[in-house]
């Protein structure tokens, strides 16, 4: 049992704080009842696990959950950034209303760095967001699409972040 306060009273008290209201939320308990999964779930829990548990099926449930994070990051269809709209439907971009052909991951390396402007994305996470786990590329293949992005987009939106990776600004 947890010291000063519960996890239902822990759970309520994250979700209040605005920084953290997307965070993902399992409670793992020696306490199995119905009314306290359901009072869990309530406060705000993402998942609810009773003890004990299969460390396999612990796994997979932590990676249920961020299987559902990333399908409702996929979910944006339409980026407008005012002078840049971005629409994923139907791979186009368009700059103060003219349109940009763009390659596929080209496409899909602006459009992941405009989803979230001024938000650093490493080059680990573009890496697996964009080209996927499953596939091998050089050192240098992010660095090559950075750079054809920035002369047709434009130099000024793409900031390299040493040591770390890129984000978009948006002017």
């Amino acid at each position: 049992m947890m010291p000063e306060m519960d996890g239902i009273e822990a759970c309520r008290l994250i979700r209040e704080i605005p920084s953290l209201k997307n965070s993902r939320i399992i409670f793992l308990s020696a306490r199995n009842e119905d009314y306290t999964q359901l009072s869990a779930f309530d406060a705000g829990a993402d998942d609810y696990i009773s003890k004990p548990v299969k460390p396999k099926i612990l796994l997979k449930k932590i990676s249920s959950i961020f299987k559902r994070i990333h399908k409702k990051e996929n979910k944006i269809q339409l980026i407008d950034l005012g002078e840049i709209k971005i629409d994923r439907n139907k791979y186009l971009v368009f700059i103060n209303k003219n349109e940009i052909q763009l390659p596929k991951k080209e496409f899909e390396l602006f459009f992941l760095l405009a989803s979230k402007p001024g938000n650093v994305f490493s080059r680990d996470e573009i890496m697996n967001k964009v080209w996927g786990s499953d596939v091998i590329v050089g050192d240098r293949t992010i660095d090559v699409h950075i750079r054809k992005l920035r002369e047709k987009i434009g130099d000024l939106y793409f900031k390299t972040v040493k040591g770390i990776g890129y984000k978009f600004n948006q002017y």
